[in-house]
């Protein structure tokens, strides 16, 4: 496949240089090494001496040449992949760290989901005793806040059930939530937490 991947390169090379201008262009075409056309894409490196005019085989003309100039000889659409190095053991490195950036991508993305579920769900929950203490006639006799202070417990107890607090986004949503009912209820919220919890835990 590097073979092939030298001939074509070989092939299209002077057309590619008759479509762009431009010193730092140029250079890094001379020294570009046609590595393998696998699948949808066609790669070339430069040697790590010359990484630094890799840039120039990235611009949207230069790729768009290419890759329509290869494509036309292979007779199907390409991606141009440009790497770091010369050999097929680099397009390997370059593949393994595709395969190591995406997953950590996806890991990230998992999490970011999982956070805003859980914002999501523990923000119904905070609105709710918001709403809750908004309606509230007579917020300052102590029995009043009593009250709104046992109904927010029990309302805890119950999004417990369905709403997961399982890692650090978790608990940071459902302390936002502690928090809102303590100052509400004019108490400590470690008191709060401590009542929820103990409700919890009773069968």
């Amino acid at each position: 496949m590097t073979a092939d991947a030298q001939g074509i390169w070989s092939e299209v090379l002077p057309e590619v240089r008759n479509g762009v201008t431009g010193v730092g262009v140029w250079q890094a075409l001379n020294n570009t090494v046609a590595v393998a056309s696998e699948g949808d894409f066609f790669v070339i490196g430069l040697p790590p001496e010359l990484g630094d005019l890799a840039g120039h085989l990235r611009l949207p003309q230069t790729k768009t040449l290419i890759e329509r100039l290869v494509g036309q000889k292979l007779g199907q659409s390409v991606t141009l992949r440009v790497i770091d190095g010369i050999t097929a053991q680099d397009w390997e490195n370059a593949k393994r760290r595709d395969v190591e950036a995406a997953k950590l991508q996806e890991q990230a993305m998992a999490r970011q989901r999982a956070d805003i579920q859980a914002r999501s769900n523990w923000e119904v929950v905070y609105e709710q005793v918001s709403r809750k203490y908004a309606s509230l006639a007579n917020k300052s006799m102590p029995q009043v806040r009593a009250k709104f202070f046992d109904e927010c417990v029990s309302l805890m107890v119950e999004s417990l059930k369905t709403i997961p607090k399982d890692d650090e986004n978790g608990e940071r949503n459902y302390a936002r939530c502690i928090e809102r009912i303590a100052t509400y209820a004019d108490l400590p919220s470690t008191f709060v937490a401590l009542r929820v919890f103990e409700k919890t835990a009773s069968p």
